[in-house]
């Protein structure tokens, strides 16, 4: 029987073609089975997983769903999270082959500071400690300490609480290579090729506005790619 890897996206419902895109660019590269779950929060709020009242300084509509990944894998196993807003250059078979049983989460653990006030299409940037932490996560949904994570506690915790990890003791944090979340605009350009996974956190080609940034035009072409398949 095969195998396959758990992959959860965030989704909004503004924002469909960029997880569209996202899954497709994903999936083409994958060596490994995958299956690859939208964070639709109507869909959780009817199972039941998340009731949380509307936060008008979450910028997505995914921005406290992501925390679900546990809870929603029966606190077992690996799982990775990552935003809509990636493009994938590489496989992902590679990240996963990173799992690494003595921490509770990995990520890329970026000190990033944008200097913009406003992003994607028009929302507010908000800065803060540990900021794009959360925007990509492999989950050790099997770690003792990650069943403090309850639907419960994200259900209630401030954004501070559930984006900085404060959950865990910063010991059970494990660090990924930059690669798997190169943020277009902050992020140097690699020199020897493009970065595993390209983060999109201005805002993307899907924005009119955005079709000029780095990496554009491989977004573009994923795209078209899709939709070409699916006439």
């Amino acid at each position: 029987m095969t195998e396959f890897r758990k992959v959860f996206v965030g989704w909004d419902s503004r924002e469909d073609v960029a997880y569209q895109v996202c899954r497709s660019s994903m999936l083409r590269r994958a060596s490994i089975a995958l299956d690859v779950v939208p964070l639709r929060q109507p869909e959780l709020r009817t199972q039941g997983h998340y009731w949380r009242a509307a936060d008008p300084l979450a910028s997505t509509e995914f921005t406290y769903t992501r925390f679900l990944v546990p809870t929603l894998m029966n606190f077992s196993g690996w799982a990775l999270f990552c935003d809509c807003d990636f493009l994938w250059l590489d496989d992902v078979a590679k990240l996963f082959e990173l799992a690494d049983d003595k921490f509770a989460v990995m990520c890329v653990q970026h000190d990033h500071r944008p200097p913009e006030t406003t992003k994607m299409d028009g929302r507010i940037q908000t800065v803060y400690p540990r900021k794009n932490w959360s925007s990509l996560v492999l989950y050790n949904c099997g770690h003792p300490d990650n069943r403090a994570l309850t639907a419960e506690v994200v259900n209630r915790e401030p954004g501070a609480f559930l984006h900085r990890f404060r959950w865990l003791d910063d010991s059970l944090i494990g660090a990924l290579p930059k690669t798997w979340n190169w943020l277009e605009g902050w992020d140097r350009r690699p020199g020897g090729g493009p970065p595993s996974a390209v983060h999109f956190t201005r805002g993307g080609p899907w924005f009119k506005n955005h079709q000029h940034v780095e990496f554009a035009e491989l977004w573009l072409h994923e795209r078209d790619e899709l939709l070409a398949s699916c006439r």
